[in-house]
């Protein structure tokens, strides 16, 4: 892969800073959700709104998708396993039953599994520049937290809260890199749209087996819920996973995957705003780290 090839346009850098905007926001957004309804049916709420975006968004472009070989339609099931359902469902369930700050720490193993799994599998080369700042962008991260956040991380009490968490991001790594190999053969909107719709359909009897053992219909679930249902559904599931593949589909797996260091510094600060808490120095420090790592990463 020559260097013009590897060089991350505009386009996808904006692309990727607005989704990771939207996924920060989404950590509330889930907290909100859960407070009345179950994780399993938050999941699949979500996949179905945003499936039935995907596929108005097809209907507006006038496009239609080959699946093909059916062998091509077993990648795309597990590709939606990795990215969408199963991927969703442990992560809600794992945030619900760890800390916030054992989960913010495991998310920022996210860019190096990426970049692990893309050397091994894309043939993708680690240059000293990217090892230099994937390296700085997770010592900003881990600035952000803070460390009072670090010193209390806790395994006891929390292990399998942990364990989900850790493998939902594991599987979103995986995701990014099976992904990046499968755009080479189809777009990145046909690809997302498929594993998306798949993961609603399979997900979508789950969810109404939880709500009908909860005694839980449509109707009790309150406005501020659905609202936050919503929220994830357009634009975490839909349009943030959308960008993600529009810039994976342009520049390596490493490069794109960087870019999830920027999601802890919008948290802090989104979190701030909603909370009304006071923003500490080590923000802009951090922050600034995690800028100066992405784009050391995207020269390397």
């Amino acid at each position: 892969m020559n260097s013009k090839r590897t060089k991350v346009p505009l386009t996808s850098k904006i692309a990727l800073l607005v989704a990771c905007f939207f996924w920060a926001i989404s950590f509330i957004a889930t907290k909100v959700a859960l407070e009345t309804v179950p994780a399993l049916s938050v999941v699949s709420f979500r996949l179905i709104i945003s499936g039935i975006c995907f596929l108005l968004w097809l209907l507006v472009r006038r496009s239609g998708i080959k699946l093909g070989h059916p062998v091509w339609i077993g990648k795309l099931f597990v590709l939606s396993l990795f990215g969408t359902g199963l991927h969703y469902w442990l992560q809600t369930e794992g945030i619900g039953m760890t800390t916030a700050s054992n989960a913010s720490i495991y998310a920022a193993t996210g860019p190096g599994l990426i970049t692990i799994i893309a050397v091994i599998f894309l043939n993708e080369r680690i240059t000293w520049k990217k090892a230099l700042g994937i390296g700085c962008a997770l010592a900003g991260v881990l600035v952000v937290m803070g460390i009072d956040n670090l010193l209390s991380f806790k395994l006891k009490g929390h292990l399998l809260g942990d364990l989900l968490v850790f493998s939902s991001i594991l599987m979103w790594a995986v995701f990014t890199v099976m992904g990046k190999r499968m755009t080479r053969q189809m777009s990145a909107l046909d690809i997302t749209t498929v594993v998306t719709v798949m993961g609603a359909i399979y997900m979508a009897p789950l969810g109404i087996m939880e709500m009908n053992q909860a005694s839980i219909s449509l109707l009790t679930i309150p406005a501020r819920a659905w609202a936050a249902i919503g929220f994830l559904g357009v634009t975490c599931s839909f349009l943030a996973t959308l960008l993600y593949f529009y810039a994976l589909e342009k520049t390596e797996s490493q490069k794109v995957g960087v870019y999830l260091y920027t999601i802890p510094p919008m948290t802090v600060i989104i979190a701030s705003i909603y909370l009304k808490e006071t923003i500490g120095f080590n923000l802009f420090v951090g922050a600034l780290a995690v800028l100066i790592g992405v784009y050391l990463t995207e020269k390397g």
